[in-house]
């Protein structure tokens, strides 16, 4: 006969925790626990990376089967062979522990870490434990317990039509969830646009783990969801939640490395950062569209309805935000009045060699070519730039020189002059680099005068796809625009995007002229030189043409 006290699940915990030899599982360990038994039928746990709520969720699992073993329990996961290590870990669990072995499967039984059994249970066509990936076929399967355990992912949520795709795939969850059964998702949002944002308005309740004691602003954040627990502590704002796993050095050494915005959705599962005044930089303040290298319209209109919105795009935007084509053009088609190659050298601590190529015409500036080279002072590195320069016409390079002392300029010149011969300088910032940023793009983009080609959209996304899934999407010059702040260090890589700003600024001072001025200047010249053919025609070239242009004026 089951032991009364094995009824609660945190006393068989403890247990779990004993044989695997682990310390007792800490404060927030049993409060997550306890959540998980007795929170309501749809769920979701999000806490601090590392707290071990997939473990806690394992132990949950061969809990609710030693209690009922007529349930059956379906894991999902972002990818297969995380549910697959999920039923993994919950099956040895079963095999080791001497108070489960009763549970174990019988030999007539299915027993695999896709799909097990457990001796108990009745004949079914549903195992009583079964792991699917996300995107998975789950239709048919029926369950009593579901677990989502990490559905969202880095790979699966970098982009909106990313998010907007596994969205409906949870919704499947439904459809094979027994009568009076649950759901349980347990998760670290990746992205401020976070899916887990979308569960209340589901009918789940949500229920959130710091790993820092938050501040009065980043409670009103979370309101109710906020663990109680949180608000019992005798610990000052900043102090760790649970110090037995992250103390203040090691969560100050985390933050180091994943940056703040990083760091607040991996740790502090803070998801409100989207406010317009802490990200300024917004994708739908460009135009987006196809552009030549050698012309473009006299002027671009910009559009930011939704029927002008990009649906191919890899949009790694905040939520409902997007990529918008123009409503339209007028002028004539210009040849750009000028071009200039942007490079930021890889230096210290940096992975690769940043570039833009932006191009100006009447005012209005047009970013063709964009991204990120392996290396920094290798003659294949320094090639490609110089073949970058050629092929845009670029009539002037500069190269961001505070941590080179010159020497990539050394380097550079000779190779360019060889491939494309144009002037060179170095250029050197002394102002903080978030704010120098954002004080030349944030005005700019505002007056919707940054026009992107789609090619560098598109490159820019394929460019990065060979990293890691936590690495990706942090090289990605338009994820970088989108998370930057005024906060020193609010992006842990931000090259591609101050490469940008580098060559937007070369151009700034000569964009005083109006777009409309411009192009009434072009048609009165264009009037001036017409009237001037007409008049040699007719009276022959005689006299001074200026004269005869100044009489027929008058």
């Amino acid at each position: 006969m089951l032991d009364p006290r094995l009824k609660d699940f945190r006393n068989f915990l403890f247990l779990v925790w004993d044989h695997l030899g682990l310390p007792e599982p800490t404060p927030v360990q049993y409060d997550i626990a306890d959540y998980i038994q007795n929170g309501p039928k749809r769920r979701c746990v999000m806490a601090f990376r590392g707290v071990g709520k997939s473990w806690i969720t394992s132990a949950f699992v061969v809990h609710q089967l030693l209690l009922d073993p007529t349930k059956n329990i379906l894991v999902v996961s972002a990818s297969k062979q995380r549910a697959d290590d999920f039923s993994t870990f919950t099956l040895r669990l079963i095999d080791e522990m001497p108070l489960l072995q009763h549970l174990k499967p019988h030999d007539s039984q299915r027993n695999s870490k896709i799909a097990f059994d457990v001796g108990p249970a009745p004949a079914a066509h549903a195992p009583s434990v079964t792991s699917k990936g996300l995107t998975s076929q789950i239709t048919g399967s029926r369950a009593d317990l579901i677990i989502a355990d990490d559905a969202e992912s880095l790979t699966n949520s970098a982009t909106q039509m990313m998010r907007d795709k596994m969205s409906e795939q949870v919704k499947e969850f439904d459809a094979v969830l027994k009568p009076g059964g649950s759901i349980l998702y347990l998760g670290t949002p990746q992205t401020e646009a976070s899916i887990y944002n979308q569960l209340p308005e589901r009918g789940y309740a949500i229920r959130i783990w710091p790993a820092r004691v938050p501040t009065e602003k980043q409670r009103l954040g979370y309101g109710q969801r906020l663990a109680p627990m949180i608000a019992q502590l005798d610990l000052l704002e900043g102090d760790p939640v649970d110090p037995k796993r992250f103390n203040t050095y090691d969560l100050l050494e985390r933050e180091a490395s994943y940056g703040k915005s990083g760091f607040a959705l991996q740790f502090m599962l803070d998801t409100s950062l989207s406010d317009v005044d802490r990200y300024p930089l917004k994708l739908s303040d460009l135009v987006i569209m196809r552009l030549d290298r050698e012309q473009a319209p006299e002027k671009i209109l910009w559009a930011g309805s939704p029927e002008y919105a990009y649906k191919d795009l890899p949009c790694v935007g905040m939520a409902g935000d997007r990529f918008y084509m123009p409503m339209g053009v007028s002028g004539e088609f210009m040849n750009y009045q000028g071009a200039v190659l942007a490079v930021d050298p890889s230096g210290r601590g940096k992975d690769e060699t940043a570039y833009a190529v932006v191009k100006m015409l009447n005012s209005q500036l047009f970013v063709t070519a964009a991204g990120g080279l392996p290396g920094g002072y290798d003659d294949d590195t320094l090639k490609s730039l110089a073949v970058i320069a050629k092929d845009q016409q670029v009539n002037e390079v500069i190269i961001e020189s505070n941590f080179g002392d010159g020497m990539f300029t050394a380097l550079f010149q000779p190779v360019l002059a060889r491939i494309h011969k144009v002037s060179v300088k170095e250029v050197r910032h002394s102002v903080q680099k978030e704010k120098r940023i954002l004080d030349v793009l944030e005005p700019v983009m505002n007056r919707h005068k940054l026009i992107v080609d789609e090619a560098v959209i598109q490159s820019d996304f394929n460019s990065t796809q060979h990293l890691p899934a936590d690495k990706s999407l942090k090289y990605q010059l338009f994820y970088q625009m989108t998370r930057l702040t005024r906060d020193r260090g609010s992006l842990a890589h931000d090259d591609r995007l101050d490469v940008l700003a580098i060559a937007v600024n070369y151009w700034t001072e000569q964009m005083s002229r109006d777009v409309d001025d411009a192009m009434h200047y072009h048609k009165n010249e264009k009037l001036r030189k017409d009237l001037e053919s007409f008049t040699d025609s007719v009276l022959g070239n005689r006299g001074n043409r200026g004269n005869t242009w100044i009489s027929m004026t008058n």
